[in-house]
């Protein structure tokens, strides 16, 4: 089980700090796996396809990190993480012959579940929701938005489902973003469609209070 409000005690650490290192190594009994390093002068990712995780390192104190930057390059005490990405690839679309559709989806699902989401137990205007919801991989967007309210934020799945992006929604106030896969996700009606979509990323971030 995975609880993000533990995650979210990550956030601010450099890569290489001894909390981000110990949750790692409980993410596989073998030894972690080196992530793919994507690089830019703002930001810094750190993709663990194995583990359905990607992690997002903010520069601070004016470094520039140059970008196709190997591993080596990166000066850790200069980047701080300022967002975890948590990815489901139940909700990715598959052919018939079982594999993933699309070749942009290469992430393995997230192998920590469920995950257990702690909320304030009041909306910004004052509607009672639950205080926590337990997120597996066939949780749905009426999931979500039963448990924490309507979000603050959201967008995507207008055009053609063909080309268009999933819908996403984003509760500011408790630091959550979360997208949607799957034919649900996408097209004209996909806000209609979309309570029955399957969530596809979580994205972790510091809370914005007073947000609306």
């Amino acid at each position: 089980m995975t609880n993000l409000n533990e995650l979210r005690q990550l956030l601010g650490l450099s890569p290489s700090s001894k909390e981000i290192t110990t949750y790692l190594s409980a993410l596989s009994s073998s030894q972690p796996s080196s992530p793919e390093i994507k690089s830019y002068p703002d930001a810094v990712y750190f993709n663990y396809y194995s583990f359905g995780l990607s992690l997002l390192f903010a520069p601070i104190n004016g470094y520039k990190p140059q970008s196709k930057a190997s591993r080596q390059d990166l000066q850790d005490a200069h980047l701080v993480l300022d967002g975890i990405d948590i990815y489901n690839s139940v909700s990715a679309e598959r052919s018939d012959d079982g594999k993933i559709g699309s070749p942009s989806f290469v992430y393995s699902s997230y192998p920590i579940i469920p995950i257990t989401i702690p909320v304030s137990s009041d909306t910004e205007q004052g509607t009672p929701h639950s205080s926590v919801l337990r997120v597996t991989q066939n949780t749905t967007g009426k999931d979500f938005v039963a448990a924490l309210g309507e979000p603050d934020r959201k967008g995507g799945g207008s055009g053609p489902s063909s080309g268009s992006i999933g819908i996403w929604v984003e509760w500011t106030r408790d630091g959550l973003m979360v997208e949607f896969g799957g034919d649900d996700s996408r097209g004209p009606q996909a806000w209609e469609r979309g309570k029955d979509a399957l969530w596809r990323i979580i994205s972790v971030f510091s809370p914005t209070k007073g947000s609306t």
